[in-house]
């Protein structure tokens, strides 16, 4: 088994966003990875989840309190695999074999294969790749110089795998309600309180926590970002204690803890006054990862489901053999299909803002944080009705911790939660609108992106830019009520239409497979529910989308 090799759409999406060299890189280390991935590290995610999974030890044998996170050996190779493969480093250094640094595109290619595994194995890298993002972007050049060789180690020195404390009790998603302090004394900052869900807890290196020093407003401008090491030069926890580690559904091969911080040593990162404006950058670089988590969920989900509809022998039929599970099978494929493509598509602007590249504009500013917020919300739902289509598929079968579907609509739930539930990123597509206009900058985006297409699918399309541009003008003068209770129906209309335009882009040109991939989609994304469907495509489709060997896709790579 290869997660790679067996999606050869995926394949080809990167053929087309990477340049020559840099494919030829990524394809070969992508299909190694691949291969890793769908087994040996797919064997230790299974032990990890049922036998293995993080533990505290909280004391040694002389009653000191040494707040010790034991991890599996399995884990510790998966650690290795990964981070040595540059899924971290190489964003920010060069690879050595091509002489230049390398981009998020790749990176999130292999969070995509990682994630088909566990996505409890791409949390730990994606709080990595956030403290990497902070201290390549802000930090002084003494404090990069201390953590950001190792936190972009790929073997050649210790690695920090890294960590973002933002939750207390009494905060949640609301951060401005922090209380965490930073006391300053003659030998620098030290930190006191505590965080309520820190994530890689005990085996991270060094973690940017944001805390308030002394004398500072309240509410969100008066937090600071601090880099703070979990030990000590000496090999001694840094005035950090676990109190304990949360009892999860699911992704439990990542340590998530209650950590108290007891004078931990802590160095200020970037202008002291913009912490919190730091951590939402990279917050939303972690939605990004949690939206290529989501995806990895949706792939291996479905195929799970293929493979066993394909298989199972049912009333003197293969499975894959009904009407209705060809339907199920083709709009999973599809919907898939379309949305890796999106999010994939839509990474250059991602790339282009982050690194703060010349030409950038306050509109790419603007629709980098909507798309975030769109696809963050989309994707993270599809994963939990992926894994329960996959459960389904299997019945009774599938619902038996032997199969991997258990762990998958386990491991999906979280996703709608980490990185802001549906209700803050619905407020977050509204602030966007009132503050930024984002609004009407989807909208010239969208019918910029579809000018000059014409045919009933474009029709259709058209009908809810049409619609959504109704709902902005009511919404312009609703109440705050009304405003903050329409904002996720915004964002649903919003990304239905831009998936639907990457839908017709895909269908542009090219074979007429993909023609039939959009067909369905947009059949699927704008119709009435219950009207009576004379063609069944999904049916009729099922061979050329879901059973083939898409050597058309194939012959692409060649």
């Amino acid at each position: 088994m290869n997660f790679y090799s067996e999606e050869p759409q995926f394949r080809a999406l990167l053929k087309e966003l990477l340049d020559e060299e840099f494919f030829e890189y990524a394809d070969r280390e992508l299909l190694a990875f691949g291969e890793k991935c769908a087994n040996e590290i797919d064997e230790r995610a299974r032990f990890t989840d049922r036998e293995g999974q993080p533990k505290l030890i909280k004391f040694d044998a002389y009653g000191d309190d040494i707040s010790e996170v034991w991890v599996n050996d399995g884990y510790r190779k998966t650690v290795e695999d990964s981070y040595n493969t540059g899924i971290v480093g190489y964003v920010h250094k060069d690879i050595p074999e091509l002489g230049r640094r390398g981009n998020y595109i790749y990176s999130y290619a292999q969070g995509y294969l990682l994630s088909q595994t566990e996505a409890g194995f791409y949390c730990p890298v994606t709080l990595t790749m956030a403290t990497a993002y902070l201290l390549d972007q802000y930090a002084s050049q003494e404090v990069k110089e201390k953590f950001l060789p190792h936190v972009l180690s790929t073997g050649e020195t210790t690695l920090y795998e890294g960590a973002t404390f933002l939750t207390e009790r009494q905060g949640g998603s609301d951060v401005g309600a922090n209380v965490v302090k930073a006391v300053q004394t003659a030998d620098g900052y030290k930190l006191y309180g505590e965080k309520y869900f820190a994530s890689n807890a005990g085996m991270c290196g060094v973690a940017m926590v944001l805390a308030r020093k002394e004398g500072a407003p309240s509410g969100t401008k008066g937090l600071t970002l601090f880099a703070v090491p979990w030990r000590k030069e000496d090999g001694k926890l840094n005035g950090i204690k676990i109190r304990r580690l949360k009892d999860k559904l699911g992704v439990r091969a990542v340590p998530s803890a209650e950590v108290e911080f007891e004078g931990a040593e802590a160095f200020v990162v970037g202008d002291p006054t913009k912490g919190f404006y730091y951590m939402m950058e990279a917050l939303n670089l972690s939605r990004v990862c949690n939206t290529v988590a989501s995806l990895g969920i949706m792939r291996r989900a479905f195929s799970e489901a293929r493979e066993y509809a394909l298989k199972r022998d049912a009333f003197g039929k293969k499975l894959a053999d009904f009407p209705m599970i060809k339907d199920s099978l083709v709009k999973m494929a599809v919907k898939l299909e379309v949305e890796t493509r999106t999010v994939f598509k839509y990474l250059p602007l991602f790339e282009k803002v982050m690194r703060n590249e010349p030409g950038v504009l306050e509109k790419d500013i603007v629709l980098n944080r909507l798309y975030i917020a769109l696809l963050k919300k989309e994707t993270a739902e599809q994963a939990v009705h992926f894994a329960h289509e996959a459960i389904e598929m299997h019945g009774g079968n599938g619902y038996i911790e032997d199969f991997v579907t258990p762990r998958l609509l386990r491991d999906a739930q979280v996703l709608t939660v980490w990185e802001g539930t549906a209700n803050i990123l619905g407020l977050e597509v509204l602030r966007l609108m009132e503050k930024f206009g984002a609004g009407e900058l989807f909208l010239e985006e969208m019918k910029e992106l579809i000018a000059g297409k014409e045919g009933q699918y474009v029709d259709q399309v058209h009908g809810g830019i049409e619609q959504l541009e109704k709902l902005l003008v009511s919404l312009k003068t609703a109440s705050h009520d009304h405003k903050t209770y329409h904002s996720k129906t915004v964002a649903e209309l919003m990304v239905k239409i831009f998936e639907s335009v990457n839908a017709l882009e895909y269908a542009s040109g090219r074979d007429e497979r993909a023609q039939k991939v959009m067909e369905v989609f947009i059949e699927e994304t704008w119709k009435s529910r219950h009207e009576f469907a004379e063609q069944l495509k999904p049916v009729d489709y099922f061979n050329e989308i879901v059973s083939e060997s898409l050597s058309k896709v194939k012959s692409l790579l060649k």
